[in-house]
């Protein structure tokens, strides 16, 4: 009888984690089609990681490169596809504490760099959203990493 509910169990939690990544991936696809929408209503052309991370870098900078243990300053927008701003200012914070969008992105760059991050919803707020930010929403981000420790 055990083994029977510990099969169960496993089936179950198993088939959930299927689910859990089909959703994310078929929310990706989304993601990606938004994005790219975006790229081509604004004749922008970027280029995108494995993860599905798109990002146009305008100056890549000539100081450090951070890596996901260092601490970083940047100066930012924050908006969403539609053009609405949701964020703004310069903010000094570790690497490691913030979205995994930024966690790929900002490290594209080195010190003294610029470019635009195209963050799809799962490297972003994913299904939760954040204040403002509602659930599955793609973000964009310019960034200037003014500085790197």
């Amino acid at each position: 009888m055990k083994k029977n509910i510990l099969f169960l169990f496993a089936l179950v939690f198993g088939l959930m984690a299927c689910n859990k990544e089909s959703d994310y991936d078929a929310q990706l696809e989304i993601d990606k089609a938004i994005i790219e929408q975006y790229l081509s209503d604004h004749d922008l052309t970027a280029q995108v990681t494995a993860s599905g991370l798109y990002y146009i870098i305008n100056n890549p900078g000539t100081g450090v490169q951070p890596t996901i243990s260092s601490n970083v300053t940047v100066n930012y927008t924050g908006k969403l596809t539609t053009g609405l701003v949701f964020d703004s200012g310069t903010s000094s914070f570790p690497l490691s504490n913030v979205i995994k969008g930024w966690q790929e992105g900002i490290p594209l760059l080195k010190a003294g760099g610029t470019g635009k991050l195209f963050i799809p919803s799962g490297l972003g707020y994913g299904t939760t959203g954040s204040g403002s930010i509602p659930a599955n929403t793609v973000l964009i981000f310019d960034v200037y990493l003014i500085s790197v420790q």
